[in-house]
């Protein structure tokens, strides 16, 4: 093959290898690079980032990475979301991650990560939720984190960090849940917070929080939920200006070291949970009645005096009150139980205990829901009242049960369970047998202290928000929890048209999303959410779920596969033209080497020679070398190694006689003899030549000399 040639063809291979590099190669370069310092700063013991080092972030399925499904400007993919929630990692956090530059979601939750929260995550002006609850981060919080304007939720509950609340966290305009409860931190709550105008949920429950309750909290325009419990404002009073926060749904200051008289709360039209418990307010309890939402107040040990209010009696969501260890008189108004239109499996707790109460205002006839509990007052003493002492006696609070939903007539063992099989509790179609998935659920500051009369409901809200059926969804137990909060198991189950009996991966990945991507409406009654594990069994166990949201759009997988088969069309075409043009070749030389083969007869004065000595002869048949032209081929003028000079006809491809025809020339020639003739010296047979050697006449030929040109 001609140089030229040859160069061309490593050239096109050459650009066809890039184009396949530039098709594997979506995610930028700093992307990637960065998430493998932020592996690098992990320890996986369970490896589930072992495919880290593989491949392209965004194609190579890399386990908690999302990207968007649309290429950038820039020509790359960008990770859109960091999804390490439960892994069992521990290590640190890198200052890597501050180079995620167009990340929206940050989920390290419910791992084991310690050391502290790098400031270069401020650096992320894209990123919508920080998820790093449920670590052993420390430390304190970065002042940079105060960047993250598009910043809506903000979960570092449940580790140990400390220090104070940055005051530039009032820059976070768009936040709306900021979860800090169950760390450390210090000092006072900066009153800047009251320019995040969007808040809804702030719970800063289980710190070491001190001074006073800031009023600038009664300016927050949407706050739903306000929870500070067991830090210590010692001295001081929650503010009057509380009671203006018209969109609270739950108040909960629950052993803060408060002091004075409780704010006029009747005023906030939602409010559904009051927990003012375990303080030192006193006075007497505002008379106004509270919103008929209530379904919990708890006023108890505090140093409260007065009567019990009206306002208490007719609230027909009430679950609980409790008003027990303080100084109050009076009455027990018996319309606290009686005036109460109870809906299905609701249930009253009237906690009264160690007061000063004295008498029973009406009939001591509470209905079987209500547990009333009286000991510690006089009115235990008083023999006039029919039925007291069953009252008066310490009572135990029954656990919560779910209804039951099995179905005994199905048979025992036709469904596979030691597959993760079951049956679907209420399926449309009797016994119908499936693979749930099972998710670890928390309602993180519900407003509701008994759950059995709201299962309905949140099942609803549930399977409205997943877009599945009622059937489908399986509350397997609840507890609560210290918080309160309330824990619960869940499985969701394919729908009865599955044939399968399973969820694909599509349908696993879309509820999963909906999950760790906080997609559900938003539901002050149970408050906000946490995601503790999302498990696969059974079938589910060996399935790799995408790591896009629907995957990389078809445009950009088409992209890359039309590169690939461009590329690999290309190396084809080029290797079958040179097989081709290489068969054509072989076939030349074959069919001349056919046309002339060697002469084996032996012929007197004509010498055979090779090839490569013609080609010396005449300098490889350089064009200087040539003296002339025929039908037959060229003539070159050569010098034999012995000096002789020759003339050398060289046939053309076209012009190649036979072996008999080639033969019989150079017979004929050799036995022509003549002074006016030039004499045949010899021949070559080689490299599918054919080639006549004579004497070389140095003035011209005899035609030249008849036609006068000499």
């Amino acid at each position: 093959m001609p140089k030229p040639m040859m160069y061309g063809c490593i050239f096109t291979f050459y650009c066809c290898c890039l184009a396949l590099l530039a098709a594997a190669q979506v995610t930028d370069p700093s992307e990637v690079s960065a998430l493998r310092d932020v592996r690098s700063s992990l320890d996986d013991p369970m490896k589930h980032l072992q495919n880290w080092s593989r491949g392209d972030p965004c194609v190579s399925n890399w386990p908690g990475v999302f990207c968007y499904d649309t290429v950038d400007l820039d020509g790359y993919l960008h990770v859109r979301d960091l999804h390490l929630l439960n892994m069992n990692l521990s290590g640190s956090l890198s200052p890597a991650l501050g180079k995620l530059t167009l990340l929206q979601i940050l989920d390290f939750m419910w791992n084991q990560i310690s050391g502290e929260i790098p400031k270069e995550i401020g650096n992320i002006a894209s990123l919508k939720l920080l998820l790093l609850n449920g670590n052993s981060l420390s430390g304190s919080l970065p002042d940079e984190l105060g960047n993250l304007s598009n910043l809506t939720r903000l979960q570092f509950d449940e580790n140990n960090i400390s220090g104070p609340l940055p005051k530039s966290f009032a820059n976070l305009s768009n936040l709306r849940h900021l979860h800090l409860n169950n760390n450390s931190i210090s000092g006072q709550i900066p009153p800047e917070l009251s320019n995040m105008s969007r808040l809804l949920h702030l719970l800063l429950d289980n710190n070491n929080l001190s001074g006073s309750l800031p009023r600038e909290i009664s300016y927050l325009p949407k706050l739903a939920i306000l929870q500070l419990d067991n830090n210590n404002f010692d001295g001081s009073e929650i503010p009057a200006t509380y009671g203006n926060l018209s969109t609270l749904s739950k108040l909960s200051l629950r052993n803060c070291s408060l002091v004075g008289q409780i704010p006029d709360l009747s005023r906030i039209q939602n409010l559904s949970y009051v927990d003012l418990s375990r303080n030192r307010l006193s006075g007497p309890i505002p008379s106004n009645k509270l919103s008929e939402n209530a379904t919990t107040i708890n006023l108890s040990n505090n140093n409260l005096n007065g009567s019990i209010p009206s306002g208490f009696s007719d609230l027909p969501s009430l679950q609980k009150l409790s008003l027990a260890n303080n100084t109050l008189t009076g009455s027990i108004p018996a319309s606290l139980w009686q005036n109460i239109t109870f809906i299905p499996n609701a249930k009253l707790t009237v906690d009264l205990q160690n007061n000063l109460l004295s008498t029973i205002a009406g009939q001591l006839n509470p209905p079987e829901n209500v547990t009333l509990r009286l000991g510690g007052n006089p009115v235990c003493s008083n023999a006039n009242v029919p039925n007291i002492a069953q009252f008066c006696i310490s009572q135990t609070q029954g656990d919560e049960q779910l209804p039951n939903s099995t179905n005994s007539t199905c048979p025992v063992y036709s469904c596979p369970t030691d597959n993760n099989y079951e049956y679907v509790p209420v399926s449309p179609v009797p016994c119908f047998c499936a693979a749930p998935l099972r998710i670890g659920y928390r309602l993180k500051s519900p407003s509701v202290s008994y759950f059995p009369p709201y299962i309905d409901l949140f099942e609803t809200y549930l399977t409205s928000s997943l877009k599945l059926e009622r059937y489908q969804l399986s509350i397997d137990s609840f507890s609560w929890e210290v918080g309160p909060r309330l824990r619960m198991y869940l499985k969701i189950f394919p729908p009865v048209s599955n044939q399968l009996h399973y969820f694909n991966a599509t349908e696993v990945q879309r509820i999963r999303r909906i999950y760790t991507s906080w997609d559900f409406p938003r539901t002050d009654l149970f408050g906000p959410y946490e995601l503790l594990n999302f498990t696969l069994l059974g079938p589910y166990s060996s399935s790799v779920l995408p790591t896009q949201n629907s995957g990389i759009s078809k445009g950009i997988i088409v992209a890359i596969v039309l590169a690939a088969v461009a590329c690999a069309v290309s190396i084809s075409a080029l290797i079958t033209f040179l097989i081709i043009r290489r068969s054509k070749g072989n076939q030349n030389s074959l069919s001349r080497k056919h046309l002339s083969s060697k002469i084996s007869i032996k012929i007197e004065g004509v010498k055979a020679f090779t090839f490569r000595q013609m080609a010396q002869a005449t300098n490889n048949f350089n064009s200087s070398s040539k003296v002339g032209q025929g039908g037959y081929g060229k003539v070159y003028k050569g010098i034999l190694s012995d000096h002789a000079v020759v003339a050398i006809k060289r046939a053309e491809e076209g012009s190649l006689q036979g072996q008999r025809e080639f033969l019989t020339e150079i017979k004929l020639l050799s036995r022509l003899h003549h002074r006016n003739l030039v004499s045949l010296v010899g021949y070559c047979d080689e490299e599918g030549e054919q080639m006549l050697v004579y004497e070389f006449m140095p003035n011209g030929t005899l035609r030249d000399w008849i036609s006068g040109i000499w």
